[in-house]
């Protein structure tokens, strides 16, 4: 699995009534909002919810990561002890966290925690959160004085780590906007309030999550904003996905901004049919129809495809075509996803209790050409095809721990049963990688 959806939410504790009072009206839209948040969590049923705070402990050269099995907190220094939590952390995915920050340099972990109640930064959303659904163990991070880019590699590895256990996870970025958006409100106004918040509710409702890393750090500090590095962190934990983004809300009636934005991953159409022909078979024993949504150049092109599956980062199973053999690419996918799922002879048939786990790609392939040596190939660039007579062998491109051409040829003659004493001759292609 992957970051199955991330939002970007604040976190006033007058929004939560047993604090506001009533006051929570003023702020009516952000509510309705977050209550949209919390049904979409609860739809996702995550195993685990990462949450981001500037409110939880923060150094200036250290990503603070909560540790131990778990947490409580209260708003009790908000007038209201009644309103409490007891949280269980996710400590396999944080251990993982901590093992790969070690590797990739990344100066984060569970050392110098200094109050291990939870803050109001992650008990906000919680609360909202809550109300809809009570599964799903939590990860809390703190932020740090470090470059922005530094927070957008550790939300690359919170990703690749998710990747890693197979978790079903959502992220939550915590974090206020401006702090100065008003001369009445409680820490006054500068001009660079309004316009930090109207740029960062353009880039988030956009998506354009590259754009968050060139705001300049002093223009930030002027602005007063807090959530910035959080949602950094989160741009880093969906960095390569196609995502749609949504600005729910935004509001400025106190003085500080409060935006709501969502990010729902949006699965490429040629992945999306293999997955739905993948579901219907194992679930049904049917061939899937081919649905009538699907892209133009779908339905008018033919070419040869694989469909590859993975479960916890392990192949599970992969089939495909060299060259067309239907009549559509997108009867092609269907055929060679019920192939890759139930046929590869290396593995057992796909189970419908492992459909929640698979992530799937689609590579079309061009039509190979031939080669006369094998300076032609380049491993990041073009699949190799090995024929020796009726035996053939192929090995797609850019495939992790392939990384020269003499590796790349020796794999696919070993798959097609090609020896060495064999006459061959070389073909390569190139694919169009759908993930």
């Amino acid at each position: 699995m992957s970051i199955a959806a991330a939002f970007m939410v604040p976190h006033p504790p007058l929004i939560v009534p047993a604090v506001g009072r009533g006051r929570e009206r003023e702020v009516a839209a952000t509510i309705r909002a977050y209550e949209k948040v919390a049904e979409q969590i609860a739809d996702i049923k995550p195993e685990t919810i990462i949450i981001s705070s500037p409110h939880s402990v923060m150094y200036y050269d250290w990503f603070h990561i909560s540790p131990g099995s778990g947490a409580s907190g209260s708003f009790a220094d908000f007038g209201a002890p009644q309103v409490c939590f007891d949280e269980d952390y996710d400590s396999g995915l944080v251990k993982l966290i901590e093992r790969l920050a070690a590797e990739q340099h990344i100066p984060a972990g569970t050392q110098g925690e200094q109050d291990p109640s939870l803050d109001h930064g992650t008990m906000v959303p919680l609360w909202f959160i809550r109300q809809r659904y009570k599964g799903g163990k939590i990860i809390r991070i703190g932020l740090s004085g470090l470059p922005l880019e530094t927070h957008f590699r550790l939300g690359k590895l919170i990703a690749e780590a998710v990747n890693q256990l197979g978790r079903r996870a959502v992220y939550v970025a915590s974090g206020d906007l401006s702090h100065k958006l008003k001369s009445s409100g409680p820490y006054g106004f500068a001009p660079e309030g309004p316009e930090y918040d109207r740029k960062v509710m353009d880039v988030c409702s956009r998506g354009a999550f590259e754009e968050l890393l060139s705001f300049d750090e002093s223009f930030c500090r002027r602005a007063a904003e807090c959530g910035h590095r959080s949602f950094v962190i989160m741009a880093g934990a969906l960095e390569g996905m196609n995502i749609r983004a949504e600005q729910l809300s935004h509001e400025d009636v106190t003085g500080v901004g409060y935006g709501i934005c969502t990010f729902i991953p949006s699965e490429d159409p040629y992945v999306r049919l293999a997955r739905m022909t993948i579901e219907t078979y194992v679930s049904t024993g049917k061939k899937l129809s081919v649905p009538g949504d699907i892209p133009d150049e779908m339905k008018n092109t033919r070419a040869g495809t694989f469909v590859s599956i993975h479960k916890n980062g392990g192949l599970r199973g992969c089939i495909g075509t060299i060259t067309a053999t239907r009549q559509d690419l997108a009867e092609e996918i269907i055929q060679n996803a019920i192939s890759a799922s139930t046929r590869d002879p290396r593995f057992p048939a796909v189970t419908e209790d492992e459909l929640p786990y698979l992530e799937i790609n689609v590579d079309v392939l061009t039509e190979p050409e031939e080669i006369a040596s094998p300076r032609e190939l380049d491993v990041r660039r073009y699949g190799v095809i090995v024929t020796s007579g009726w035996k053939r062998g192929l090995l797609l491109p850019d495939l992790e721990g392939v990384d020269t051409v003499d590796q790349q040829i020796e794999i696919a003659m070993m798959k097609g049963g090609i020896t060495y004493d064999d006459d061959i001759t070389l073909e390569r292609f190139e694919v169009i990688r759908h993930k």
